[in-house]
């Protein structure tokens, strides 16, 4: 009766284990795909754009200057207690290109009528950035200072003007002829360039990338052996169904191994994410 409990016994103890060696892999691995896609959720680019202002007073004498704008800007940033914008090449360049698409296509919008914008023009002269922000004015302000001051009065431009994620500006100011009269057209650019916070390492990801494709592959292999263990139940070919336990065994113990060492690349790179993101939105 006793050798019959003890036999009971291992065969429930070997049901066990070969529950967990059949499935506890397979779990594991679930887990770290979705800690794996969490990580690599894209960068949501913000365009703050508030609605074009139009001169309400305007003068005979209007003259305005990139220099001027960047300079009025950043004293009222000073003013409020806000780091200086630096100037920017790339965000002076897409600055004129919108000034002048406006001129010679006679709009005066945020989007073009092709459907260009701001993101566009950046996107041209190769200026990856977080969040960006554009102002629009149209008139015969007197000088850069009434210009500024008139886009500090407008909340959004104001916002703009004020936002303490952008780190650089660029600006454009042009005089031509617009609907029928000779008027002066501005931009302001502001940007958070992308550059401004660490990425996640790519080398690392690469390496995620490999290790999740060996833990696929060896999984593949893993379960066609477990199909040609479930075949061999039964048969009373002991042998032959020990030798196949054992390769399905050493590949599991493989599996196992990689995982771990993915799990730990993944938090690296996880916390390498965690810090990108709070980078953004400062």
């Amino acid at each position: 009766m006793r050798k019959i409990v003890i036999i009971v016994l291992i065969l429930a103890i070997a049901a066990v284990v070969w529950f967990l060696i059949k499935d506890s892999p397979l779990l594991l691995l679930s887990n770290i795909k979705e800690s794996t896609n969490i990580a690599l959720e894209g960068i949501k680019k913000e365009i703050l754009t508030p609605p074009p202002l139009r001169a309400i007073r305007e003068s005979e004498q209007a003259y305005l200057t990139r220099g001027g704008v960047t300079k009025w800007t950043n004293i009222h940033r000073a003013n409020a207690g806000l780091f200086a914008l630096l100037e920017n090449p790339h965000l002076n360049t897409a600055a004129r290109l919108k000034v002048e698409d406006m001129f010679n296509r006679q709009y005066f919008e945020h989007i073009s009528p092709t459907g260009d914008n701001i993101s566009t023009l950046l996107d041209g002269v190769g200026y990856q950035y977080i969040v960006v922000g554009e102002n629009l004015a149209l008139g015969n302000y007197e000088n850069d200072q009434a210009l500024v001051q008139a886009w500090m009065d407008s909340p959004g431009h104001r916002a703009n003007i004020l936002n303490n994620r952008f780190r650089e500006i660029g600006v454009a100011v042009m005089q031509g002829t617009f609907e029928g009269r000779k008027t002066w057209l501005a931009v302001q650019a502001f940007a958070k360039p992308l550059s401004a916070c660490l990425q996640a390492d790519e080398t690392l990801k690469a390496q995620i990338n490999i290790f999740e494709l060996q833990i696929a592959e060896l999984k593949v292999k893993a379960d066609a052996i477990l199909t040609e263990l479930e075949q061999l139940k039964g048969k009373g070919n002991r042998e032959a169904y020990n030798q196949k336990a054992n390769e399905y065994n050493a590949i599991v113990s493989q599996i196992n191994g990689l995982i771990a060492q993915l799990k730990s690349l993944v938090d690296q790179y996880n916390e390498q994410v965690r810090i990108f993101n709070a980078c953004v939105n400062q």
